[in-house]
């Protein structure tokens, strides 16, 4: 077959197999084009699962009558007109594909009213035939609809699954949409059924409303809000407390700029922020906001743009990971305001104490068995003003259980807390602001360690020299494929170097930095902090236990161990009266 121009509508067609994948894309593009137009409220009317009728009507700023035939052009667009523009483009469209694509494998009408204009006008798109506007009534907006899709090309409606699933995609593109703009309402139906009605959230507490209607109650009911700005990058959000967390990343949702994407390097920086605290093998939720100068993210890199480029990774990764990390060392009891009430050997209880068992034990337990002992020779509750004589948030302790969990009580009820879990937290802290405030120690091989790798891994080692020295590993290429590993962190001294080498390498590949050495330095300090913690079937006096619950209301992340189990909980006066059926 000789080379041939190919047919203006067979192209569009063409180019709709990237832009127009199902049902959802369709919603997605004429969405977000509202959303583009200053949109206050979007109404989606979906008619068997968007196969026969998708219709998206807003009250935006509306499209001139000289310009709906223009729409309808492959690469017609209000949204740029320049390279410098398409480098900082802050828009969601901008490419003029969308309704050109959309009208080639489907029957459209699109009617708007402008600003300036006194009436609306109409334009129909019929596999690429595009009528001549004529005036029809509409108010201020845009309604655009789409009709039969994929009647032209019957392949690709093969494809297509069952109303029900088609529909489930469109919507949980609505709930992203929605999330990614709260200020706007947005009403979804479906078969004439209204699925989602979404008032516009203008302040934090409707926010939250809109959150749980979308995420649930339960995320809205432990999450907390963050916000924090550093040198232009800005993130603002709700992330779940790590009580709250998953199987898998089916609750995380990320925008940048107000557009909704899928981005390795923030949900690496997120997963880092919760590595202490959480289960392995279990994720976070969060919905998160991530706003900067567009110069500095490329919108551009994927053809449905589900995914951006940042031209400096590395910082923002730092920002968003030390912000979710900020935001987590709260989750302790009691939370920001931790004014611990001193405690005496004269309690309130003023009960006796347990002896301690003979024997021997670790001389680090032995240290904090101590302190807490000193600790409980603080200034009576007398010496503390009448209004400072509310509890504590975790109360105040009356026995120990199986020699395993402290009982307190405080303004709550009842208050259990796993001794070993809760000292291990409050000792991993310890120990990683001890080694935190020291400067890096690196530890020379006795025996250098050689390793072969490929060739492109020799490469980045000769590239990355000053980014390895600063984790700690001083690395030189031996040969085209041979490295020589010669110091490590001291920390890592007795770790597998090569191992840990290789893995240090594929992260500095994949997004140009690695966590790995601190990972690994947290793994060593929390091995330290478990074997040095009190063990189980140790009893403790009421004053060692109360020094205990005083500590942990002042650790940061003292909610759950290093390992992601919780560390306490509450069991309040009217769950007790339910168990024993009080007040019936």
């Amino acid at each position: 077959m000789p080379i041939q121009q190919l047919p203006s509508h067979l192209i569009n067609q063409i180019a709709a197999g990237e832009v127009v994948e199902r049902p959802a894309s369709v919603v997605k593009e004429l969405v977000e084009n509202s959303l583009d137009a200053g949109a206050q409220a979007v109404q989606i009317d979906i008619v068997a699962g968007g196969q026969k009728l998708l219709r998206i009507r807003d009250d935006g700023k509306g499209i001139n009558k000289s310009e709906l035939e223009l729409a309808l052009s492959r690469h017609a667009t209000s949204k740029i007109s320049s390279l410098d523009d398409l480098e900082a483009v802050a828009s969601l469209g901008f490419r003029g594909e969308a309704l050109p694509s959309i009208a080639s494998v489907a029957r459209l009408t699109l009617c708007s009213r402008s600003l300036d204009e006194d009436s609306a006008w109409q334009v129909e798109a019929d596999g690429g035939n595009i009528s001549s506007p004529a005036p029809a009534a509409h108010p201020q907006g845009t309604t655009v609809e789409v009709h039969d899709l994929f009647y032209n090309t019957p392949a690709r409606r093969r494809f297509l699954r069952t109303e029900r699933t088609e529909f489930g995609h469109i919507e949980k593109w609505i709930r992203r949409l929605a999330l990614s703009r709260p200020e706007i309402a947005f009403t979804l139906t479906h078969n004439q059924r209204t699925v989602l009605q979404l008032a516009a959230a203008k302040d934090e507490d409707a926010q939250r409303h809109r959150v749980a209607k979308i995420c649930g109650d339960a995320f809205a009911e432990q999450c907390v809000y963050i916000e924090r700005e550093v040198e232009g990058i800005a993130l603002a959000g709700w992330i779940a407390l790590p009580t709250f967390n998953r199987s898998q990343p089916d609750l995380q949702y990320w925008f940048v700029n107000g557009r909704s994407i899928s981005d390795k390097t923030l949900a690496h920086a997120v997963r880092h922020a919760y590595r202490d605290v959480l289960f392995h093998g279990r994720y976070p939720a969060y919905v998160l906001n991530l706003t900067m100068d567009p110069k500095g993210v490329d919108a551009n890199a994927h053809p449905a743009k589900h995914e951006v480029r940042f031209r400096d990774g590395r910082r923002v990764h730092g920002v968003v990971s030390q912000a979710v990390e900020v935001a987590l060392k709260d989750t302790r009891p009691g939370g920001h305001d931790i004014t611990p009430i001193p405690m005496t050997r004269n309690t309130v209880f003023n009960q006796g104490t347990m002896p301690l068992p003979h024997g021997p034990s670790p001389s680090a337990v032995r240290e904090t068995l101590a302190t807490y002992r000193s600790m409980a020779t603080a200034p009576s509750l007398a010496d503390v003003p009448e209004h400072a004589t509310e509890a504590p948030p975790l109360g105040f302790a009356i026995a120990q259980l199986a020699g395993v969990y402290i009982l307190a009580e405080n303004r709550d009820g009842l208050v259990v807390v796993d001794m070993h879990a809760a000292h291990e937290r409050i000792t991993y802290e310890k120990l990683k602001r001890s080694y935190d405030d020291r400067a890096l120690v690196r530890q020379p091989l006795l025996v250098p360690e050689t390793i072969s790798v490929a060739e492109s891994e020799a490469n980045l080692v000769e590239h990355s020299g000053a980014a390895l020295e600063q984790l700690g590993l001083v690395v030189d290429r031996s040969g085209p494929t041979t490295l020589t590993v010669r110091e490590v962190p001291a920390l890592l001294r007795s770790a597998d170097v090569e191992s840990l080498l290789r893995d240090v390498l594929a992260d500095l590949s994949e997004s140009g930095q690695s966590n790995r050495v601190d990972d690994a330095s947290d793994d060593f300090l929390a091995t330290m902090a478990c074997h040095y913690s009190v063990r189980a079937n140790r009893l403790l006096t009421l004053d060692e236990m109360n020094a205990l619950l005083r500590e942990m209301e002042m650790t940061e992340r003292a909610d759950q161990c290093n390992h992601g189990r919780p560390t306490w909980t509450t069991i309040t006066m009217s769950e007790l009266d339910r168990l024993f059926l009080r007040g019936r």
